[in-house]
């Protein structure tokens, strides 16, 4: 076992905790919140971490129950949870020849699949958080889940049925 070093093997999976953090709560500043709790329980934790055998996996595990924890605080209060409470980050158009006409069609298109995501289930959502946007495998994903990879792929699968058909449903309204 290879020791860690937390600045070159934790810190820079801040960037996708947070985005993970930032699907399940659907806040900017709660899951700004649950990343740092992370990386706290993570250095806390620093002694112990030569055991544990995927590093990111371990990460995005706590980060995903403390946004879960979060979520079912937030529920208990009775407190609403805005959807549109996330930062929008914007994926750029690179290409050259794009008009503005087609950049906002882009814009609104990314926004509705987001719009989609962010109203999935949490299984689901996460899934494809750590799937599509993470790039990780089904079997890490079900590790930091805790469900088999069976779960995940079904969990994927109804996810993006879901995503399609609402997409299409609200691309082809009025027409």
């Amino acid at each position: 076992m290879r020791e860690i070093d937390f600045r070159n093997d934790i810190l820079p999976l801040k960037d996708s905790l947070f985005r993970l953090a930032l699907r399940i709560t659907l806040n900017k500043a709660e899951a700004e919140d649950v990343v740092q709790d992370t990386m706290m329980r993570v250095w806390k934790r620093r002694e112990a971490m030569k055991e544990v055998e995927q590093m990111d996996a371990f990460c995005y595990t706590i980060c995903r129950n403390l946004a879960l924890d979060k979520m079912k605080r937030a529920e208990w209060r009775s407190r609403a949870i805005s959807a549109d409470g996330g930062e929008q980050v914007e994926a750029p158009d690179l290409s050259w020849n794009a008009n503005p006409e087609r950049r906002t069609e882009q814009h609104d298109r990314v926004n509705l699949v987001r719009m989609i995501i962010n109203k999935l289930p949490e299984k689901q959502r996460t899934a494809v958080q750590l799937r599509d946007f993470e790039g990780m495998s089904y079997k890490e994903i079900a590790e930091v889940m805790g469900i088999t990879e069976e779960q995940v792929k079904v969990n994927i699968f109804r996810a993006r049925q879901t995503i399609k058909k609402k997409f299409i449903e609200t691309e082809s309204y009025g027409l």
